[in-house]
């Protein structure tokens, strides 16, 4: 042994080392799995590397470029295998609620990377908005009384609508809801003997009150014993201002040929209806593109008609690189407890669009020729919370997004929007296309593929909703959400009817502002097909808790 080199010892020995690790880690034709990913720098292997080396089956993560088996197995070589597929995710057999959401989101690397560009964009547009409109410290003060002369109000004011691409805006905090908003937007543009076309299939349930659809449900104000007549409650009906609505084509797409024909029909239509997102119904929500589509034709073919397209761009806010007013909507109105409030915002609402427009909302509002009213303090939450909204947005999308994996892909719930892992896009590409039925076999009956265009995963909006099938389900979803809320987490959400909505309803909303959906929240009536809608989060790591807990109270998993 002494004319053997020294070095030559080292390598035989190091070698030897090898083969005794490989045989008692199962070798054959187990082996080892080495994933090769570009710059991860993980040390640690992973939940899928370490079942993949004792020999389990396990999903093949999205992110694996090749793959090398070495094997022990007599007269076996290294093996290199190019290109491994990627396995379509199975019904969830076998896995903790922790093992789900931790596999869904080693599957979604690359679209929350995505997300994250998308935030620095929408970002980088309102750092520069905040310094053309030079926002300073000096712009944080209120004003009270009258409002007169409130630097920091219109200042605001001209922030939102170069950001929203509109004329003008009016951003208050005297707008307590995304629906008063709204409401003044169509009170102010509407006159008695108008018509209003909804484009878009039914509203939100709480505009049918606004509208005149229906009567007024658990009013906190009403008195059985002396009801108000009607005449009082002050809808649009009340003000002879008559409503239609044209539902979407299927696939989500406005039907333009019976739009056409309703504007036709009736020569008091003057107002064309929009709403974004989906509500409380198994739609698409809308895309930009889609939008865009709408008011060209729209614009084009009704001229002479001077109609005004009106959207409702609630939930919508920054989750595409345009809003509604860029690609030639009139008029748009949203809640500043949602996407634009950031978190921040203790409370208000904002219009946006033409200024004539924009100054009938404020009329509506408040009164003519009382001018913008004051901002009580507001103007520092409302600057702050429109500088984080970029931020906010994109981790509620990151959230809506992994719910879809995880329920859709991997339980096969139906989703809407459906999963948009490359597992699950790669499968269904020709269903982007036009192909309905293959997503609907891929995603359990999953919708909003068919739409087309949209942001990031084909997202217009960062609501995500869930087919449970099963009012105990849809209870127990809502529980887990408020179980880890940081406000309220020891009070368990109850079904009942609340202002606005005909059909009882659950809330899960554990939020440090009441109503604010964009923390953190999700809510569904309890009607079949027992559809639970959840949206908002700073994190999207707050979302994994939460699923974890709902498959687990669902009886999806075991622990």
């Amino acid at each position: 042994m002494s004319g053997v080199p020294r070095h030559v010892l080292l390598v035989a020995f190091s070698f030897l080392l090898v083969l005794l690790r490989f045989s008692s880690d199962g070798g054959g034709a187990g082996g080892f799995v080495f994933p090769y990913t570009s710059g991860s720098g993980r040390g640690t292997p992973t939940a899928h590397q370490r079942a993949t080396r004792t020999g389990h089956q396990c999903r093949t993560r999205p992110a694996y470029r090749r793959v090398h088996v070495l094997s022990l197995a007599p007269r076996a070589r290294k093996v290199a295998v190019e290109g491994a597929q990627r396995v379509t995710p199975s019904l969830g057999v076998g896995l903790s609620g922790k093992d789900a959401v931790d596999q869904a989101g080693e599957r979604l690397i690359p679209l929350f990377a995505e997300v994250d560009a998308h935030t620095k964009r929408t970002l980088r547009r309102v750092l520069d908005t905040f310094r053309e409109f030079r926002v300073g410290s000096n712009v944080f003060a209120g004003v009270d009384g009258y409002g007169h002369g409130d630097i920091g109000r219109e200042t605001l004011d001209k922030v939102y609508a170069r950001l929203f691409g509109a004329e003008a805006a009016l951003v208050r905090v005297q707008c307590f809801s995304g629906t008063h908003a709204i409401a003044c937007a169509l009170f102010g543009v509407l006159r008695p003997g108008d018509a209003m076309l909804a484009c878009s299939g039914r509203p939100y349930d709480t505009l049918d009150e606004v509208i005149g659809t229906r009567k007024p449900m658990n009013d906190e104000y009403a008195d059985a014993s002396d009801p108000l007549p009607e005449g009082l409650i002050g809808n649009l009906k009340e003000f002879h201002v008559s409503y239609t609505e044209v539902p979407l084509q299927p696939g989500g797409l406005f039907d333009l040929e019976a739009i056409d024909a309703a504007i036709e029909a009736d020569p008091a239509v003057r107002l064309l209806h929009v709403q974004r997102s989906c509500g409380y119904q198994w739609r698409p929500s809308l895309p930009i593109k889609e939008i865009e589509r709408l008011c060209s034709h729209v614009k084009a073919r009704w001229a002479e008609r001077g109609l005004v397209v009106f959207v409702d761009n609630c939930y919508g806010e920054f989750v595409e690189d345009k809003e509604p007013c860029h690609v030639g909507a009139d008029l748009i109105a949203g809640s500043l407890i949602k996407n634009p409030g950031g978190t921040i915002a203790k409370s208000g609402g904002y219009v946006a669009g033409k200024l004539r427009l924009v100054r009938a909302a404020a009329n509506r509002l408040g009164a003519p020729g009382v001018a913008g009213g004051a901002t009580l303090g507001q103007n520092q939450n409302l600057f702050q919370g429109l500088f984080l909204a970029p931020t906010i947005v994109g981790e509620s999308l990151k959230g809506a997004i992994l719910l879809a994996e995880v329920f859709g892909g991997t339980f096969g719930l139906p989703t809407n929007p459906p999963p948009r892992s490359p597992s699950v896009v790669d499968d269904t590409a020709a269903d982007v296309n036009g192909d309905t039925q293959g997503a609907a076999a891929a995603g359990g009956g999953s919708v909003g593929a068919e739409v087309g265009g949209g942001g990031v995963g084909g997202r217009t909006d960062i609501v995500q909703a869930l087919e449970l099938g099963d009012r105990d389900r849809l209870i127990k979803f809502c529980e887990a959400v408020q179980l880890f809320s940081p406000v309220n987490a020891y009070v368990r959400p109850v079904p009942g009817v609340t202002p606005g909505y005909g059909d009882e309803v659950i809330f899960a909303d554990g939020t440090f502002v009441d109503g604010s959906t964009l923390e953190l929240s999700s809510d569904g009536p309890l009607r079949p097909p027992y559809v639970v809608f959840a949206q908002g989060c700073t994190h999207w790591a707050h979302w994994a808790l939460i699923i974890e807990q709902a498959l687990l109270a669902m009886g999806l998993v075991e622990e």
